[in-house]
């Protein structure tokens, strides 16, 4: 989870990234600002997750920030972060998952960054706007047509002009292309060489060879692609943070 910290004053600032440093993955920093247009700026730039706002800043204050956030095509959670409990109520009504009272203390921001992870309104709103993946893939089958559950595919591997899909009950030649595929079902799968791709929820770790290589561990499959070094910094630091 990528967060971005808001506040105008450092040491504030400081304190929140040494808690999140403590408490580690799946939590990191991404970025900092110190008032609500710089937050915006770079919640647009940066990919962020969820953002730690002060409601008290010079020129837009937590409190417009979130509301214009919430206007982003997929907007971060919000947790409010503030010196006066007054502002409670207030935090609640615009947008925030939560509200945290200076000072700080790391368990109780543990608590509330858990409690981040359940999907705001606004996140919610934003994913029933998107279409919804394909659930299946066909593919020739002794002159009909079988469809594959995408949920029951392991492993995509490209061999010259076709693309073997290795699923629960076997193997399949497709006739569509390693990047189709990618295209259509990019957030469940990851690519780990330029002819693989792998289901995410199946990539449970990684396996080095003597010379360096590493390959990808599968559940629910013997076979172990090769991860090409340009894919395998990506896998490494996903399998650090745990994610889904």
């Amino acid at each position: 989870m990528n967060i971005l910290i808001v506040d105008d004053e450092a040491p504030a600032r400081d304190r929140l990234r040494a808690l999140i440093e403590e408490i580690g993955a799946p939590y990191s920093v991404a970025g900092d600002a110190a008032n609500g247009e710089q937050a915006l700026k770079q919640c647009r730039r940066l990919d962020v997750d969820l953002v730690l706002m002060d409601i008290r800043m010079p020129g837009m204050d937590g409190i417009e920030a979130a509301a214009q956030l919430a206007r982003l095509e997929v907007p971060p959670t919000v947790i409010f972060v503030t010196a006066f409990e007054e502002h409670a109520l207030e935090a609640f009504r615009g947008n925030a998952a939560d509200y945290l009272l200076k000072p700080i203390r790391r368990r109780r921001l543990e608590q509330s960054l858990m409690r981040a992870a359940v999907p705001t309104r606004a996140q919610l709103q934003s994913l029933r706007r998107q279409p919804e993946l394909p659930t299946h893939i066909c593919t020739s089958y002794r002159g009909g047509i079988k469809r594959i559950a995408v949920q029951d595919v392991i492993l995509l591997r490209a061999d010259q002009k076709y693309v073997t899909a290795v699923s629960c009950d076997g193997e399949a030649l497709l006739e569509e292309s390693l990047r189709s595929l990618e295209e259509r079902f990019g957030e469940l799968f990851f690519r780990i060489h330029r002819n693989a791709l792998v289901a995410r929820r199946r990539l449970i770790g990684l396996v080095k060879l003597n010379d360096g290589r590493c390959l990808a561990k599968l559940a629910g499959c013997a076979e172990q692609p090769e991860i090409s070094r340009r894919h395998l910094a990506q896998i490494r630091r996903w399998l650090r943070q745990g994610s889904n």
